[in-house]
């Protein structure tokens, strides 16, 4: 009897990932291709749309030529991608514009304009302005306003090639709802666009695409999509969902007080709960829909807190990276043996790790800083620094979580991405929160959740939730030690305050004038 696959397709930041796993979850072939970011201006960053469906081909492709599976064998797939970025079509699913990157910060005098209102679009969305779909339309709209009237849809990259391998044109553009907490735009509680909203910003709703369940068939692979990643034409394919949801999916985050840690490029920190509960008073979390639809997520990132930690290797530790190539070692692994040799609190140094400016709350004019250091503090006090930061705003990110939810039990972070490999910082991480940490299994957790939503979608699977389980288990887990929690509190209440203190001081500091031509 032949057996049954199911692809996951990731649409990355850094690259798009493809996958082919069986009806028992376990991976069968792997498939990655890096993505070009364009840097076409001071602030700007975009991506080729394009680029997001020829790579989405060849790496499906290659994966079925590394696995052998028959492209009769694959049930359905699904696509996961990039959430806060937007991109657009046309009446024919053309591109009007490039891919609007969430790391792209020109929308930033719109983000102002919204947050005259914040407290109604946190009410309805679930999350404040930030570098998000809604300042970037309006963006599109007051800055190339003769590329807005073409516009005919705005569409983020999962949806985008998802429509465009099944040959889908204009009206049937699609989102899911797990992405539309970063609409600025949404009545997210029942799933659907606010006339409110989209009335009060003067964005014509038409332009926005319908909202669907993760798991709504939207069509086929065409007969041209076929020819150029080797599926059947005809196989079906899933809505899909936002990274963050597939890759809590993918890491079994169906139980509310699980933590979710995302140790990548950007440091993204979820707490799955059982309520929409918008965070009103801090404006901080987002409150986000996960793919099944009795469950919800607070969500929290640091723009680039993984990336603090290459930045640092590349360019403040280049011999260690240097002899960590000579000797076949890891580098971050050398760091980390020479960072455990400093105390808790790296004698009492602090490192603020928002190089790119603070998202979450919004603060673009925020940089990083080192505070404390003195003539005794080493290499080693700064490195394991940055891995402190991000555990202090991790707490803080906690803390309002519990100030919003009193009842809820927090069970346990399962941590996932690259820097998961490092004990040390779990073990640090773990310390700080007052919570154990885990790591899972697997390494492939956004495309096991796409796999997980296309078997759903055509009956391979029956309950989300029981899947999910079924695939993951915990390989090794880090116990918080009460001694260095009680220590690291009153550190964590140092780092909050810091940011009023210094908030005047960053916005000075971005408006200084361009300096002189030397």
């Amino acid at each position: 009897m032949a057996k049954t696959y199911l692809i996951g397709v990731d649409l990355g930041t850094m690259g798009t990932k493809a996958a082919i796993f069986d009806t028992e979850g376990h991976l069968v072939a792997l498939a990655f291709e890096e993505s070009k970011l364009l840097y076409p201006k001071p602030g700007w960053v975009e991506q080729e749309p394009e680029d997001f469906y020829l790579s989405s081909l060849r790496t499906i492709k290659e994966c079925l030529e590394k696995s052998g599976v028959e492209p009769r064998e694959v049930a359905a797939l699904a696509f996961d991608g990039q959430m806060a970025g937007i991109g657009t079509i046309d009446a024919q699913w053309q591109t009007p514009t490039v891919y609007d990157s969430w790391l792209d910060t020109r929308c930033k005098p719109y983000i102002d304009r919204m947050r005259e209102h914040q407290d109604l679009v946190i009410e309805n969305t679930g999350g404040p302005p930030t570098y998000s779909h809604g300042p970037k339309i309006l963006w599109w709209k007051h800055e190339e306003p003769e590329v807005f009237s073409r516009i005919h849809k705005f569409v983020v990259p999962g949806c985008y090639v998802a429509g465009r391998m099944a040959g889908l044109e204009g009206d049937d553009a699609f989102i899911d709802y797990t992405y539309i907490h970063f609409s600025c735009l949404s009545d997210t509680k029942e799933a659907r666009w606010s006339e409110e909203l989209c009335h009060l910003f003067d964005i014509p709703m038409g332009k926005l695409p319908r909202i669907v369940k993760p798991w709504e068939i939207i069509g086929q692979v065409t007969a041209e999509a076929a020819e150029g990643c080797g599926l059947l034409a005809g196989t079906p394919i899933a809505a899909g969902c936002g990274d963050q949801a597939a890759g809590m999916l993918g890491a079994a985050m169906v139980e509310a007080g699980m933590v979710f840690d995302v140790a990548g490029t950007a440091s993204v920190f979820s707490i799955c709960v059982d309520q929409y509960t918008p965070d009103l008073e801090h404006k901080t979390l987002f409150a986000a829909r996960l793919v099944p639809e009795d469950l919800w997520y607070a969500l929290a990132y640091i723009n680039g807190g993984g990336l603090n930690l290459r930045w640092f290797r590349d360019q403040l530790a280049k011999e260690e990276k240097a002899q960590a190539e000579r000797e076949g070692e890891n580098a971050y692994a050398m760091l980390d043996a020479a960072a455990a040799s400093v105390p808790p609190g790296s004698d009492s140094l602090l490192f603020l790790p928002h190089l790119g400016g603070r998202v979450t709350p919004s603060d673009p004019d925020l940089r990083g800083l080192w505070l404390g250091f003195t003539w005794s503090h080493r290499k080693e006090h700064l490195y394991r620094s940055l891995l402190e930061g991000v555990a202090y705003e991790y707490a803080y990110y906690l803390d309002i979580e519990k100030s919003l939810l009193p009842g809820l039990e927090f069970k346990e972070a399962r941590v996932i991405g690259g820097g998961s490999k490092s004990d040390f910082w779990n073990q640090i991480k773990a310390d700080v929160l007052g919570i154990p940490y885990v790591r899972l299994n697997r390494q492939e957790y956004a495309v096991l959740g796409s796999a997980i939503v296309a078997g759903y979608a055509v009956g391979v699977f029956d309950d989300l939730k029981a899947t999910a389980k079924g695939f993951v288990e915990p390989i090794s887990r880090m116990e918080p030690r009460p001694e260095h929690h009680a220590y690291y509190r009153p550190v964590v209440g140092l780092y909050i305050s810091l940011f009023d203190t210094l908030r005047a001081t960053y916005q000075d500091l971005a408006r200084l004038p361009a300096p002189p031509e030397s």
